[in-house]
């Protein structure tokens, strides 16, 4: 099964749950995240060098990881989500290729290093998760929103409480987002959509990385 299968069945159930009144509400404030989606940092252009801080609270340096290999950095809106830990233990089912094309996975979610490693250890993670508290990263990548009042009121209502967990006082999430990395830093691809049941499969950031190998081979 893809990751977008056991995404899109997970939806079938939430739908079925939730009904069509607040299913129409997601709907709608999707479609209107469009404009940042579009606003985002594209193929061509530099990944922001940043020092974020992962689950066991050590400094990594995006900048210096992206001078040494290829990167794959990966955006998802926290533990809290269910199609962002699907996601999660999709990316780490593929981590041994993505290692053997010499290239490095990281997560990158606006929570706090506490609430990473809960869902680093929830979703036996064994590649960085690292976290862009006050999403400055975000930010310089052009993926950063605010949510609506509806999407906050509804969210406060299922209990998420983002500024608590984030560590701000913003009710404010990155769209879902995939970045490949070339070596030296320059974005090769990127996957950005406004409605965060949608994913990058695995197997495409793969391809792209197969495509950065040979090219670096030839």
């Amino acid at each position: 099964m893809t990751l977008q299968s056991e995404l899109d069945t997970f939806k079938t159930s939430w739908l079925d749950r939730v009904g069509p009144e607040i299913a129409k509400l997601v709907d709608d404030d999707n479609m209107a995240l469009q404009s940042v989606a579009a606003q985002a940092l594209k193929a061509g252009d530099r990944l922001p060098a940043m020092l974020l801080r992962d689950q066991l609270g050590r400094d990594v340096d995006l900048g210096a990881l992206a001078r040494r290999q290829p990167l794959i950095v990966t955006f998802y809106r926290g533990g809290w989500c269910p199609y962002c830990n699907l996601e999660l233990r999709a990316y780490q089912n593929a981590l041994p290729e993505i290692e053997a094309l010499g290239a490095k996975l990281v997560a990158v979610t606006p929570e706090t290093p506490d609430n990473t490693l809960s869902a680093a250890e929830k979703n036996d993670l064994s590649f960085p998760v690292l976290s862009d508290v006050k999403g400055r990263l975000a930010d310089a990548l052009g993926i950063r929103f605010e949510l609506s009042p509806a999407i906050q009121a509804l969210y406060q209502k299922f209990g998420h409480d983002l500024p608590a967990r984030n560590g701000d006082d913003r009710w404010s999430l990155p769209l879902p987002a995939t970045f490949v990395v070339e070596n030296g830093g320059v974005i090769a691809f990127a996957y950005v959509d406004p409605d965060y049941r949608k994913r990058l499969d695995p197997g495409v950031a793969i391809d792209v990385l197969r495509k950065l190998a040979s090219k670096s081979a030839a």
